[in-house]
């Protein structure tokens, strides 16, 4: 249960890094992409997922 929130921990953090990306659409599906797919792995072990969401929200936020 400890390395689950350490996990998240550092995933909100790095998060918490890449919020500042984000001029263009492009630049905001990379950085939805690669912080859903360090959440996806941290929470589910699915990284893939995670970039494919975190992707589309990133286009269309």
């Amino acid at each position: 249960m400890r390395g689950i929130a350490v996990g998240l921990l550092i995933a909100l953090g790095g998060l918490g890094m890449l919020s500042g990306c984000g001029d263009t659409r492009g630049e905001r599906v990379v950085t939805g992409a690669a912080g859903g797919a360090l959440a996806g792995q941290v929470i589910a072990g699915e990284p893939l997922a995670g970039a494919a969401v975190g992707g589309v929200v990133g286009a269309v936020r």
